[in-house]
């Protein structure tokens, strides 16, 4: 049956106005987020996407927010719960998503579906991850069918193991590339944090919690090592594998943090007077072997570039997630990027501020658009991520700053 008669539907653009996060705290008790409840994070992140946008919370069509454990301090129906506290008229629905590690950024497409189509104007989306209430794989059962059956490698459901996996896959992408990647990437965060007017001042947004300490101001990613060294990463244990290549120090940390943003219709943003910063041009989702979940960026990317009709020649600028270096340079390696490309996430990444699953795809949103910003000849950029269970996401970006 046709909808709408014969009459043709017109998809609408979609625009990224502006995100924000938390600082990422250490999971466990000497984090910053201890003591606070993982949907009050992001309630402090929706309240200052629509303080710093100025955009009527009445207008707000939907709130998309995803979550690797749906349980306890972040399940309910996220998106919904953390509406209401955070104030949101009764008015504005709500609703949660998983996609593991692409949590976040599953909803901003998801709610770019919902904007193209006409579904709403306005929607807010992002994610939280509460690693120290809700440890890794602590509330999961996995079905046995799995390894009995021979469906997955065994290694499939421990990230570590799949990383060292990648290193068995692809011997050149040796553990002195993924250690030298490591400290070049925790030199370029702690040269961006001390930047007073750089990226992490634009899009972190500072919260008092409650500490054993009594209360202070979560203000700083605590997983921050400025002093990494090529010889101390050497002597760092392999936990995944005995003689392994990974570890802690070519990893991206535990982390607590919540992150949100706000995407509008194009034609919205220009009657509400708001100042968008990017528009989204295609994306894509893509799966791989399981065991080597951190290929999957390379497909995906492939597929979203296509659908733009573009190549990595024309990215200007790369957010690229780091749960693991020996990850990022299978991406490199299987797109053609070199891992020095000044490209490449220029502001470090989660080998230095952490990963805290569901809430990092907004994070590289941000700091794509504030990157974007700071580069008016860059006309196209790239968020991408690996995901658990051998998946990988995409999403191509053209900056409302270029020329």
């Amino acid at each position: 049956m046709a909808i709408l008669g014969s009459m043709a539907r017109t998809l609408r653009e979609v625009v990224y106005v502006d995100g924000v996060r938390t600082a990422f705290g250490k999971a466990g008790p000497g984090g910053w987020f201890w003591r606070t409840r993982a949907d009050d994070m992001a309630v402090k992140t929706v309240r200052e996407v629509l303080r710093r946008t100025g955009a009527p919370p009445e207008s707000i069509g939907d709130v998309v927010l995803a979550a690797t454990a749906q349980v306890g301090d972040q399940g309910l129906t996220l998106g919904r719960d953390v509406a209401l506290l955070a104030g949101l008229p009764h008015g504005v629905p709500g609703f949660a998503v998983d996609r593991m590690c692409a949590g976040a950024l599953t909803a901003a497409t998801t709610a770019a579906g919902e904007i193209a189509m006409g579904a709403a104007d306005l929607v807010i989306a992002g994610g939280v991850e509460h690693m120290g209430h809700h440890p890794m794989g602590a509330e999961v059962d996995f079905n046995p069918r799995f390894v009995a059956e021979r469906l997955i490698d065994e290694s499939a459901g421990v990230m570590g193991q799949t990383a060292e996996n990648l290193h068995d896959e692809l011997p050149q992408l040796t553990k002195g590339a993924a250690d030298r990647y490591a400290v070049a990437s925790q030199q370029r965060a702690t040269a961006a944090w001390a930047d007073p007017d750089g990226v992490y001042a634009h899009t972190v947004v500072p919260m008092s919690v409650f500490t054993d300490e009594g209360w202070v101001v979560a203000d700083a990613d605590q997983f921050l090592r400025p002093d990494t060294t090529l010889e101390g990463l050497a002597a760092l244990r392999t936990p995944f594998r005995a003689g392994g290549r990974v570890t802690a120090g070519n990893s991206a940390g535990l982390t607590d943090g919540a992150t949100a943003c706000l995407l509008a219709a194009e034609e919205t943003a220009v009657e509400l007077g708001l100042d968008p910063a990017m528009r989204l041009v295609s994306y894509a989702f893509a799966g791989v072997e399981p065991h080597l979940m951190g290929l999957g960026p390379v497909p995906a990317t492939e597929r979203a570039l296509a659908q733009a009709g573009l190549t990595m020649d024309d990215i200007g600028l790369i957010e690229l997630n780091e749960p693991f270096a020996v990850q990022v340079l299978s991406w490199c390696d299987g797109v053609g990027v070199d891992p020095a490309d000044e490209r490449l996430n220029p502001y470090g990444g989660a080998i230095a501020c952490g990963h805290p699953l569901a809430a990092t795809g907004v994070r590289l949103m941000a700091q794509l658009a504030h990157g974007l910003e700071r580069r008016p000849h860059v006309r196209y950029g790239l968020t991408a991520l690996c995901i658990g269970m051998g998946m990988g996401a995409a999403v191509v970006w053209e900056s409302l700053r270029h020329g």
